[in-house]
């Protein structure tokens, strides 16, 4: 339930403050006093898109806060708890909107998007405009407000439609890429034949170039290895070394001892000489190369780059390439395969579908049939008893909404045809066909606000007073506001508030005053008379507030 409004700086409103009730809840007012204004500010503390233009002249920016009274288990605390924001008795909203048109909300003093403001207002609030009637001449929009009465989850069905789509789609894909690939089939077995007898591996190109540097380097260097090796085997240094010992230690007796040092230092230069020996002839080992190995390198590498030129992808790429290729044959050899199995997924896929829908369309039927009784009851207090309203569900066109179309139709005398509403039903006929379905679709909604701008509209003596009667039971247990300038439901109301416009230092401005039960019977007396008010209007106001 709202509690209380208060708005600053909005449109022609400085300071509002207001405290609302359970039950009937009237504005009334003068045309033009700012009853609008009230609606829009409400509207913007929701977060529903309105006017851009709302901060007051002058002012740094508009700000509206809105109170609401939460029951226990609201619908409004599940949207609470998935912001994250804790949900408690009372619910507050603060909206502002700077000159500049920046807007910032906050919700239980938690800053929020508008996203989350419109998910709340939806379980808080249902406005009913002037022109709301507008929807019921669109039968675009009357199967989801069937759906809205049957309280229909549709996430079953839209997500089969979207499985029927995606397989459906699978399917062309694959049927365009077999179409497109028996182009090629001629290509593809000649490529995958010759790259399949070269084998090309990935990577293969940088390891066998690098191996072929190697050999034509050792080709190179093993020469000079080679011609060192000799210089300090036992032909050369090591020959010598070895004979240089042999002397000296025939003439080491007779040096008295001179030569041993000598001799020590050649022993230990041999041993020295044979770890290079070894180091020297392990470089020969590794540099012997097969002359014949390198011409088969060389061949293999200098073909792997023709054919990577060929194909126009780089030489380490060519196997990867390869394995693409022989993808491609296959997925052609198998296309017939994969074909069939793609048709029996998207055959079952739209059998899928096409149960949903046909149990959604079974579900809407009985509901149009629910729908039509409980609005046959409603019009009859609104002074159409005698009219037939028709929800019609006929086949429409398949789609993530299900195969239904669905039409309201109204036959407003007994014997005349039925129609679409904007041929048969008159303006105020419309505004009661409203209040008639706005009532089937929200009454049963507990915690909900309801609101009514000028519901009434286009009618006036008993169906006014009629729709007053509505309104007021509507209220009974619940909370409804209603925007009026007929005086038969103004005089219904619980609690009544006159929307009136002053001019203060050069600014006009709006406010709202609750009544008192003598000013009551000022206002619905101005309301039935105008500008000059009368000592009979005011016994007719007396007369309504007391029937």
């Amino acid at each position: 339930m709202l509690v209380s409004l208060e708005i600053r700086d909005v449109l022609i409103i400085d300071r509002l403050g207001l405290e609302f009730r359970p039950g009937l809840n009237v504005l009334t007012g003068e045309t033009g006093a700012g009853k609008s204004i009230l609606l829009d500010a409400l509207g913007f503390v929701l977060g529903w898109r309105g006017r851009a233009d709302l901060v007051r002249a002058g002012a740094a920016q508009g700000e509206v806060t809105a109170v609401f009274d939460l029951s226990p288990g609201h619908a409004a605390q599940a949207v609470l708890d998935e912001a994250g924001i804790e949900a408690g008795d009372e619910l507050i909203l603060r909206r502002v909107n700077t000159a500049e048109g920046r807007k910032t909300a906050w919700v239980n003093d938690r800053r929020v998007s508008g996203e989350v403001l419109r998910a709340l207002s939806d379980h808080l609030v249902e406005l009913h405009g002037q022109h709301d009637d507008r929807g019921l001449l669109n039968p675009r929009g009357h199967r989801a407000l069937l759906d809205s009465f049957a309280g229909l989850d549709l996430g079953p069905l839209r997500a089969a439609w979207r499985s029927r789509a995606r397989a459906a789609s699978a399917l062309e894909d694959a049927q365009a890429a077999l179409a497109a690939a028996r182009h090629e089939e001629e290509f593809l077995r000649h490529a995958v034949a010759e790259l399949g007898k070269l084998n090309p591996e990935p990577g293969e190109d940088a390891a066998l170039d690098a191996r072929r540097r190697a050999m034509q380097g050792a080709e190179r260097i093993r020469a000079d290895v080679a011609r060192a090796f000799q210089a300090i085997s036992d032909d050369g240094a090591e020959g010598q070394m070895r004979e240089a010992v042999r002397w000296l230690e025939g003439a080491s007796d007779r040096a008295e001892g001179r030569l041993e040092g000598a001799l020590a230092a050649l022993s230990r230069a041999l041993i020295e000489l044979g770890d290079a020996q070894a180091g020297v002839e392990g470089a020969l080992s590794a540099l012997d190369y097969d002359p014949a190995e390198l011409e088969r390198l060389e061949e293999r590498l200098f073909a792997i780059r023709a054919l990577a030129r060929k194909h126009g992808v780089l030489a380490d790429d060519l196997g990867n390439h390869a394995g693409t290729l022989r993808a491609r044959l296959a997925a052609l050899d198998g296309g017939a395969q994969g074909i069939a199995r793609l048709e029996a997924e998207a055959q079952a896929a739209d059998a899928a579908y096409r149960a949903e829908a046909a149990r959604i369309g079974a579900a809407r039927r009985a509901a149009a049939g629910q729908l039509d009784a409980a609005m046959a009851a409603e019009l009859a207090p609104l002074k159409m008893e005698r009219a037939v309203f028709v929800t019609d569900v006929a086949a429409g066109e398949p789609g993530p909404e299900g195969t239904d179309a669905v039409t309201f139709t109204v036959a407003t005398n007994p014997g005349t045809p039925a129609g679409a509403l904007n041929r048969i039903a008159s303006g105020g006929e419309l505004s009661r066909f409203l209040l008639a379905l706005k009532v089937c679709l929200t009454g049963g909604t507990p915690g909900l606000t309801l609101i009514f701008d000028e519901i009434d509209r286009g009618v006036g003596g008993a169906t006014a007073a009629a729709v007053g009667r509505r309104l007021k039971a509507l209220s009974e247990g619940a909370q409804v506001l209603v925007v009026t300038h007929s005086p038969q439901v103004a005089a219904l109301g619980h609690h009544h508030w006159r929307v009136e416009k002053r001019v203060e230092d050069g600014q006009t401005l709006s406010t709202v005053v609750p009544l008192s039960d003598a000013a009551r019977i000022e206002e619905i007396a101005r309301m039935l008379a105008g500008d000059t008010v009368t000592e009979a209007a005011r016994a007719a106001a007396r007369s309504l507030l007391t029937a």
